[in-house]
Formats: structure tokens, sequence, C-alpha cells
């Protein structure tokens, strides 16, 4: 294969696999694959594909594949990227390229990239030195003989480039070839980076020939489009409902896409225009005001994404120097030489990104030495996540990372480092701040987002001689002090503007985890929701009984289990706080008679501390909840708001959306005659179950905790009491069970006697167990007319747009506790794109020239 390049594109190559050790026989395309640099204008990777096409006399394709599997994958990023894909699209097919964008989600998942790159002559993609492209990148080298050639589309000063000029400035006869401790002091210390990099920098900003190298071809010199076959149907992203497909993909559906942030091209240039014109002139002196909106540029996510040429921005910021010195300085020495750096750091450094040993060995060993310093208080991930501890320019400043998506490059510093004194240890600290920065920010997992993190841990920085508690020789700064030169009021009603105009008031009708969980999403993302239960506590399913006796139990879900991602770092916050815990007794297999048959070994089981209802007291704790009130219907009024009505038709107000947490059979009642969604619930089918609260003298010593039984009326039988942090007995003779019938028997006996069904379901527990219960001190049934589930539905939850209606719980998605969880994330979700993801652009304008009061 021929591919020999300019100059000006072949030093920003790296070749994986060289065409010389492929396989001899040419493939049947050029393909590129496209994922951080979303632009058809002045990308390299785009002109070194272009060129080895036409060389080749090959086809081109680029192929473009969004997986639901990147770390911290939501509906924020997925939204930015897709909409950033809806633009690259249409400037290929301007230009006469094939592109074909694929969505992973279900129905639709496949190796898709890999077969593809086993039909090409040579894979051309974009060097990002960060997880998860590396081991992709690495794994597709394995799995095909292709060429593959990473092309740098980031940075002025290539990546590549950076050795060859410490090989000149160092030794001149020595090659780029040089071990890692010699290239990391260039690449860690601004200063050093600053003079390397000096005069190459200069050359690429003055260069007319290097600009010219970087505009794609005129369309007379591409290459034929190549026409299929794909292996798959390419997404037309131009008349597509995103906020649909989005819903599609098992991605974390808790966060909002940012309407006034959509991604493209055309909104990065607008934006940079914009602060090129009345932001940058006074950057010098306004850049550290995180309450002036012209106190950034805001176009790091369209940088991150490659939306925008960072070439293009640099270009023009420089055009500007003259007539603006000390601002077009300050702002080229951050997107050239701190952006550019960063690069190069985690090009040297990416397998220890994520971990402390990312800092130098002086800011590891001092923060390790002073890892159990007393702190004030430490917070859970969750709290530090919703913006929940008290302080209160930390918690605007994650309000503006949880609903906006960004936050100004100054007080992220400060935010980055408060971390420390907010968490156990350096590690923890690392790893939250890790987490929600890329998980929230749209310029999360950026090589620029690995460099401001990794700098308030001490990486490119010098140690302090004074050493401070906590931080050690890392240069300390704390939120208070920020917080004295800096308008806290201004900062947080920019934290707080709307997520998007016209936010609609929303009603949740029942308080179990689905419903709780969908209301405080939406909460957290500025809405006003209210939720309604009959009932007068929450949780539903998930509830505790108190009995006179001071014991409680469990009569409703027993346990649950943690399988989802999504699911697993609440519970651990949860675990963290207090609010649940892993319960450790012995799960058997019971056959009647008491004998032990095997023992249940499934994922870890947990429960909430010290009830099972304390999880859904806890995701309430902030929400507006009203109890003891029976929605018994709906009634559509003329401006298309939602009346909530009792049955003794009393108004319990209007909302503009209505969520239903409820049973299938009582949410068919609500939603009966305005939606087509009650097709779907009617088709579920829900089973009883009777359940019994027991207090007995004689069971102490059964040899188990909990014990399911096939056969005969019970199901399930669980110690009470042996659950952590639960209230014993006072007898120590005595111990508390809960017993739960079979669906099949319930079903049988649901409209039976109270008493009956007590004593039916005692002489099944004294025969399961082969032994006397003794004296009975408690022997209180309860039914669950709706229990559980037969089959659910297969979607995570039903939304109708059109209405304004939806409906929630784990008869939708998969059953169990975790699967109501992630049925009301799902909803709220579906509410969220619906106000944030393809949107009127008059409403996009709206909303933004309104956020430009603040």
């Amino acid at each position: 294969m021929d591919s020999q390049l300019p100059r000006m594109l072949s030093e920003r190559c790296q070749w994986w696999t060289a065409p010389d050790e492929a396989r001899p026989m040419p493939g049947e395309l050029v393909l590129y694959w496209m994922h951080n640099a979303l632009r058809a204008h002045e990308n390299p990777a785009l002109d070194v594909a272009i060129t080895l096409a036409r060389q080749n006399g090959l086809p081109l394709l680029v192929y473009h594949g969004l997986s639901e599997n990147y770390p911290f994958a939501s509906d924020r990023h997925h939204a930015f990227i897709m909409q950033g894909a809806r633009h690259v699209q249409r400037e290929l097919n301007a230009i006469g390229i094939t592109y074909a964008f694929h969505l992973e989600r279900i129905g639709h998942r496949g190796p898709h990239l890999r077969d593809l790159a086993r039909r090409a002559a040579v894979v051309v993609t974009e060097a990002m030195p960060v997880t998860p492209l590396l081991q992709w990148t690495q794994r597709l080298r394995h799995v095909t003989n292709t060429p593959i050639v990473s092309v740098d589309t980031s940075c002025l000063v290539p990546m590549s480039q950076i050795a060859q000029l410490v090989a000149d400035r160092s030794v001149p006869s020595a090659d780029a070839s040089m071990p890692l401790q010699q290239l990391a002091p260039w690449v860690t210390q601004a200063a050093r980076y600053r003079e390397l990099t000096a005069d190459a920098y200069r050359e690429r900003l003055d260069s007319a020939e290097w600009q010219r190298q970087h505009e794609h071809p005129g369309a007379t010199e591409l290459p034929e489009p190549y026409e299929g076959p794909f292996g798959f149907e390419p997404l037309d992203l131009q008349d597509t409902c995103l906020a649909e497909l989005i819903g599609q993909c098992k991605i974390d559906h808790t966060i909002a896409a940012v309407p006034d942030s959509p991604g493209g091209s055309r909104v990065g240039y607008a934006r940079w225009d914009d602060f090129r014109q009345r932001g940058l002139p006074e950057y010098d002196r306004r850049r550290r005001d995180a309450a002036d909106p012209l106190g950034g540029s805001r176009i790091s996510a369209y940088l991150h994404y490659g939306m925008v040429s960072p070439f293009h921005i640099a270009r023009e910021a420089a055009q500007l120097q003259d007539e603006h010195p000390a601002a077009v300085t300050k702002f080229l020495d951050e997107l050239l030489v701190w952006r550019e750096m960063s690069f190069h750091f985690c090009d040297l450094h990416s397998e220890q990104l994520d971990t402390l040993e990312a800092c130098p060995p002086w800011a590891v060993d001092s923060l390790r030495q002073h890892g159990h310093d007393a702190r004030t208080k430490t917070y859970d991930w969750e709290t530090l996540s919703r913006g929940r501890t008290g302080h209160p320019l930390f918690d605007a400043a994650q309000r503006s990372l949880l609903r906006h998506g960004e936050l100004h490059n100054d007080l992220r510093m400060t935010w980055g480092k408060a971390f420390l004194p907010f968490t156990a240890c350096p590690e923890q600290a690392l790893n939250f701040c890790i987490d929600l920065n890329h998980r929230y920010a749209l310029d999360g997992r950026s090589t620029a987002s690995y460099g401001g993190i990794l700098w308030c841990f001490g990486q490119f920085d010098h140690p302090f001689p004074c050493e401070s508690p906590v931080f050690g020789l890392v240069r300390s700064r704390s939120v208070e002090s920020h917080a004295e030169r800096l308008s806290v009021e201004r900062f947080s009603i920019r934290s707080d503007r709307p997520i998007a105009a016209n936010l609609p008031r929303i009603a949740v009708i029942g308080a179990g985890i689905g419903g709780l969980m969908a209301a405080r999403t939406l909460t957290d993302h500025g809405l006003k929701v209210r939720v309604f239960d009959k009932s007068r506590g929450v949780g539903g399913r998930l509830a505790t009984r108190h009995n006179p006796n001071a014991t409680s139990f469990d009569h409703g879900a027993q346990y649950f289990t943690v399988r989802d991602d999504r699911f697993a770092r609440y519970v651990r916050s949860w675990i963290s706080q207090g609010q649940a815990a892993a319960w450790m007794g012995r799960i058997v297999e019971l056959r009647p008679g008491g004998e032990v048959v095997s023992e249940k070994r499934t994922p870890p089981r947990y429960v909430g501390t010290p009830a099972m209802n304390s999880i859904a007291k806890h995701l309430a704790a902030d929400l507006e909840v009203s109890l003891d009130v029976h929605v018994s219907k709906l009634v559509r009024e003329q401006d298309n708001v939602w009346e909530l009505m009792t049955a003794e038709n009393e108004s319990l107000g209007s909302f503009d959306a209505v969520i239903a947490n409820c049973p299938p059979q009582q949410t068919l009642s609500l939603l009966q005659g305005h939606t087509d969604l009650v097709d779907q619930v009617a088709a579920v089918e829900m089973v009883p179950c009777w359940t019994l609260m027991l207090i007995s003298d004689n069971l102490s010593d059964l040899p188990f905790a909990g014990a399911f039984i096939n056969e005969g009326p019970l199901r399930w039988i669980a110690r009470n009491d042996d659950k952590p942090n639960r209230t014993k007995p006072v007898d120590p003779n005595r111990s508390s069970w809960v017993l739960q019938a079979s669906a099949q028997w319930s079903r049988k006996h649901l409209e039976d006697d109270v008493d009956d069904v007590r004593e039916q379901l005692l002489d099944a527990l004294q025969h399961a167990v082969g032994k006397p219960l003794g004296d009975i001190h408690h022997a209180v049934t309860h039914r669950w007319r709706y229990a559980n589930t037969n089959t659910a539905l297969s979607q995570s939850h039903l939304w109708d747009p059109a209405t304004m209606l939806g409906a929630c719980g784990d008869w939708c998605g998969g059953p169990r506790v975790e699967g109501a969880f992630l049925s009301g994330a799902a909803v709220a979700g579906a509410i969220l794109r619906y106000i944030t993801v393809d949107r009127p652009a008059t409403e996009v304008q709206r909303s933004s020239s309104q956020q430009s009061l603040f």
C-alpha cells in the first residue's frame, strides 16, 4: 500500500500496525474511524484518510460508532456527541464523503468496527490518549491485521514531535527514542514546556502552508465515496428524533442534556466568535470571575470532541495579539501550553491517569503522610454529586456541573482541591473528583480535564515549603478563601438558572422507590415536582411495619441485589451514610421437615438500615411529598395541563406532566382514556402475596437467616432481627420472622379471612421447619394485592410526549428494587430529554438570551 504523506500530515501520524507488517492483500476501502474530531474541516485525520484513499484508488468511508459502554455514558454525553455527529454528517454529505453513524442500542449491537476494519486496506483514526479509546484501538489492533494509524487532530505541536524537540535541545545527535523519565520534566513543568515549544508554536501559527495543509481538499480531489455494504443500517441523523434514540440506549438517564450547549461545529464557532469579540479583549482581567459569563470561552467541550478546530481558534486569537497583548497572551498560554501539555502528559502516562501515581512522588508521599489528618467532615459520593455538603460555593459549583455540564476553569481548581478535605483519604478524593468531573462535565474524560484534576493533587506544580493539614506539601486552596474573592450569590444565580425555557411542573403519583427516584432526579435538575401517595409513609413495597413490642418487620421487599452499575454507585453511598448494609445471613433452600437442601449463593444481598423503608425516606428527604392523599382521576384542562382529583372531586393542583408509579391496575385506571400507553399497561399481570409477621419463642436456633421453600403454601421465610441494625425482641429466646406465601397459593386464597390465612401460614411454617413454633407473641398478616410482576414489560418505562403522561415501576424493564429504581430514573430521563433534546431552535435561542441576563 502506498502511504506517502506530506510532512505536515506525516508528523501527526503514529502507526499502530504499519503497512509493511500487514497482510499483503489490499482491502476494499480506506476506513476513517471518527470519534474525537467531529468536523470535516481542518481535520488532519480526514486529510490523511483522503490522501491514502486517493493514492491507492480506494473508496473512503467515515465510520462513527457511539457505544453504550464508554465510561460515564449518559444522556448528556450521548446528546452532545450525536448533535455534533448530525452536523458533521451534513458537512461530509455536502462534499461527497460517505459517513456511516451507528448507535449501539437495543437490537443494534455488534462488532461493526472490527468487521469494517477487517475489510479495509487501512484504518485511520484520531489520537486521544485516554480511556477507553486507547484500549479500544489496542483491541482493534489485535483482532485485525489491517494497518492502523492514529492522527493527532488536537495539538498544534503534535504529540509525536515532543520527543524530537527534547532530543534536539538536549543532545543534538540523539533521536526521539528516549526513556520516559527524560521526557517527563518537559511535559510536567509549564515553564520548561513553554520554552521547549515556543518556536514550534510560532512557526505553526505564522505558516500559511501549514494552514492550507489542514483545510480539506476540494471536491475534485476527493476519492470515490464508499457505497456499501456496511453490515448495519447507518442512521440518518438529519430528520431523526435524537431523544427517542437516546432513550433506547442502556446508559445513565439521570443526567440531562444541556440545551444551551448543544453539540456541533456551528454552535461551537458561534460561541467562540461571541467570546472573541466580547470576552477575549479583557480575558486577562475577567478570567478569574466565575460569575462573569464572559470570564471564559466555554468552548472546552467543543475542543474535546473536535467540533471546533484548535488550529482555527489559535489562529484567530493570535490575530488579535497586537490589539490586546496581555489578554491574548494569557488565552493562548492556556489553549496551547497548558492544554497541549496535558495531551503530551496523558500520552506518556495513559495507564496511570485514574490513579494517584499519575502525580509526582513528592505529592503522593506528602498526601499519603497526611491522609489520616483530621477532617472537619467527610461526604459520600451521593452528597457530593448532588451539591448537598452545606458549603455554599462548592454546592453551587457542583450544581453548575449537574445542571449545565460546565464549571468555570478557575473555580474548577478550587472545586477539585475541595475533595481532599471532604473525603477520607487522597485516593478517594481523586476517585470522586474524576467521577464527578467526567460524569457531569461536557468536557469530562478529556486530556485537559485530567490535566486540571491532577493539578489539584500536585501535578504540574511544585511543593510548597510550609506543610498544611490534609494537603501536606501540595498547594491548598479552600472554598472559603475563594468565596472571599467571588460573589457567591451572583455565581449561585448563574448556577441555578433554568436548564431550559418553560420547565414543566411534574406530579408523581406513588411514593415507591421508582417514583421517588424520578422525582429526585427531576428536582435536582431544577424542576418543580410534587409526589402524592395514598399511604401514611413512603416506600411502597419497600415497606417496614412496627409493632407495640418495638420490633420492626420488613413485610414487603426482603432485600435487594445489585447488578447494574447505574444502581451500584447509589448503593455504595447509602452504605457509607448508614442507610443500607450488606445482609450476610445464611440463606438456604428448605424442604418440609427442616431439611436444608443447599445454600443459595446469589450476588450479595443488601437491606435498608435500620429498616427497608429507610432508603425510601432518604430519597424523599428533599422532596415535596403529600401522604394520605388518594389521587382518583386525571382531568385534562383547556390549557393542556392535568388536574389531579380526589374521589371526593377535590382538586390537588394542576401539572404539565404526570408520572404514575403505581401497580399496573391502578395506573390503568388513571391513564384510561387519555393515552395509548394503556394498551401496554393492560398487558402486565401482577401476582399477589400474603405476608405474615411473627414473633415466636422456639425459632431462634434455626440454622439459617432466610430460606426459600418450594413446596406448600410458603415461598420464603426470613428472620427479620438477623438483618443489620434491627431491633431484637426483648426476650433473647424470641425471634421475629417474616413469612411470604407463594403467588399460586396467595392468588387462590386472596379473599380469605385474615384469621384463616394466619393459621394456615403458621401450620405451613411448622411443617416447613419440622418443629413446634412455641408461644406466639405476635402474628399479623398483610395482603399485598399487587406484590410481584408475572412478566415485566421489556421497556424500562412508559412515556407519551403527546400527552405528557408516563409510568414507571418494577413492572417495567425488570423486577426487584433495582428494576424499580432504574425505571424511575428512566422515566425522569425521558422527561428531561423532552425538554432538552431536539427542541425548536427558537426555544434554544430564547433560553440562551434569558441566560445572558446573568
